[in-house]
């Protein structure tokens, strides 16, 4: 399956090529009747759409009912059961407000912080990122929207709690010492968060850089709304660093793009060979049968090289720059989707956690015999006590959806099973259990919400049982 999941990812890039192809050699026949660029850029603010008001792109009132539906909904259960301690893409509430976070991977010196200057329009600013032709870019940066230029130190990000980068602090002092914000005033920073990363650099040993950088990578993949993935036609080594980045891509395919950045730096006959041997090397790591989108530009406000295809790199960056966009119109329901995924895996998990509650206590020893070995063996093997189809019996749990033994494994160890009531405890006397709601918000209040939103009718009134909403 593997081999024919590359050859059908090969074969759809050849059909790209093919494609590609018949539209450079047009440019090539058309390029004496093109005219020179002016304005390398100027159809950007257009693309974006930057003059629309903030409020007609994210409604506040919408957010806010978001947020109410995970507060009273959502988080009880999640704190209930510890979610946080069993699944690393645990979103918080600062990230439910959070502007869209766009990520910049890749080889070091492909032009990932000279991109993000040009779409910000701050190229020749003292308060642009650092580019260069050798490695310039050693840290994490986020580039946020701020009143006046200036950079953050990463012990403050991490400890202001208004933002939500608390969790890094995992990484060590280490990272925090790797880490910073760049604040700057910019119509774009209005709507979206930038993040520029250190290069992939396959002939330095990982361990050389002093911190987990996959596991920082990995924290920052799970939480961007849109991945690009830059190469330039010099830098095209597929080496362990990029295998591993792969690896920690799988299941967010759908978010990935890909640059071939600098294009105009080779001839179209170069340009269609390196081209295909980006595919080539990719086809191994690309855990799909259709390839990502893969654009082929020059970002920068430099002119084009003279005898290049200037019309392709203009439609390429004018599609980029629509990607994006479609990132800034559609943040909220990204976020809906988002918080109902959530949802699902925090009743998941409470279920879980019920289970093997039930479990232990039909088999514990009542007065003779090893309960800490009873524990032990119910963790390594769930299937034999029951626990896989107790948890099939709910509705909406699919046997694609069951965790792992090692899942709980590493959960049991670190919280203790009798700090856990069971699931009855959190119903009120009169009233409705925690998991009635939490099923509410999963199966009425998020996709009512989202469907509001999307058919451009919804209510800014607070959610009430009697409205339905809540």
């Amino acid at each position: 399956m593997a081999l024919l999941g590359n050859v059908c990812f090969v074969f759809g890039c050849v059909l790209i090529m093919a494609r590609t192809s018949i539209v450079l050699c047009s440019n090539e026949h058309q390029k004496g009747q093109l005219a020179e660029k002016q304005g390398k850029g100027s159809n950007m603010k257009r693309v974006l759409q930057l003059d629309e008001n903030v409020s007609d792109i994210v409604s506040e009132a919408a957010q806010q009912r978001l947020l109410q539906i995970y507060r009273e909904q959502i988080r009880p259960l999640e704190e209930a059961y510890n979610f946080v301690d069993l699944n690393r893409d645990a979103i918080s509430e600062g990230e439910m407000i959070s502007k869209p976070m766009i990520l910049f991977l890749g080889p070091w010196s492909t032009g990932k912080s000279t991109i993000i200057n040009y779409l910000l329009n701050n190229e020749h600013s003292t308060w642009r990122l650092h580019t260069g032709a050798e490695p310039t870019t050693s840290d994490f940066t986020v580039v946020t929207q701020g009143t006046a230029p200036r950079m953050v130190k990463g012990i403050q990000l991490v400890s202001d709690k208004t933002k939500h980068y608390t969790p890094l602090q995992k990484f060590g002092l280490n990272f925090l010492e790797r880490f910073q914000g760049l604040e700057y005033p910019s119509p774009l920073l209005e709507r979206v968060t930038f993040v520029d990363t250190p290069g992939i650099i396959e002939n330095k040993k990982q361990q050389a850089r002093g911190y987990p950088y996959n596991d920082v990578c990995q924290w920052f993949i799970d939480r961007a709304h849109l991945i690009f993935l830059v190469f330039d036609p010099s830098k095209l080594d597929i080496g362990s660093e990029l295998e591993m980045l792969f690896k920690q891509l799988k299941g967010h395919e759908a978010k990935l793009r890909l640059i071939l950045n600098k294009a105009d730096t080779i001839n179209t006959q170069e340009l269609m060979r390196v081209y295909g041997a980006l595919f080539w090397s990719l086809a191994p790591l690309v855990n799909e049968v259709e390839p990502p989108r893969v654009y082929v530009a020059s970002l920068w406000s430099e002119p084009y090289r003279p005898g290049t295809m200037h019309s392709l790199f203009e439609e390429e960056e004018t599609s980029l720059l629509m990607d994006v966009h479609q990132v800034l119109r559609y943040q909220l329901e990204y976020k809906i989707a988002t918080t109902r995924r959530h949802a699902f895996l925090v009743r998941l998990h409470a279920l879980s956690v019920e289970s093997y509650r039930t479990a232990f206590a039909d088999n514990k020893a009542l007065v003779i015999g090893n309960n800490d070995l009873i524990w032990q063996d119910i963790l390594a093997n769930p299937k034999k006590f029951s626990i896989y189809n107790q948890l099939l019996q709910n509705e909406d749990v699919s046997v694609h959806d069951l965790p792992t033994p090692e899942t709980y494994q590493q959960f049991f160890a670190k919280n203790n099973l009798n700090n856990f009531r069971p699931l009855s405890y959190h119903c009120e006397f009169w009233g409705e259990c925690s998991m009635d709601r939490l099923r509410r918000a999963i199966n009425t209040q998020l996709p009512t919400l989202l469907q509001e939103l999307r058919d451009g009718n919804f209510s800014a009134g607070q959610c009430s049982k009697d409205s339905g909403q809540c």
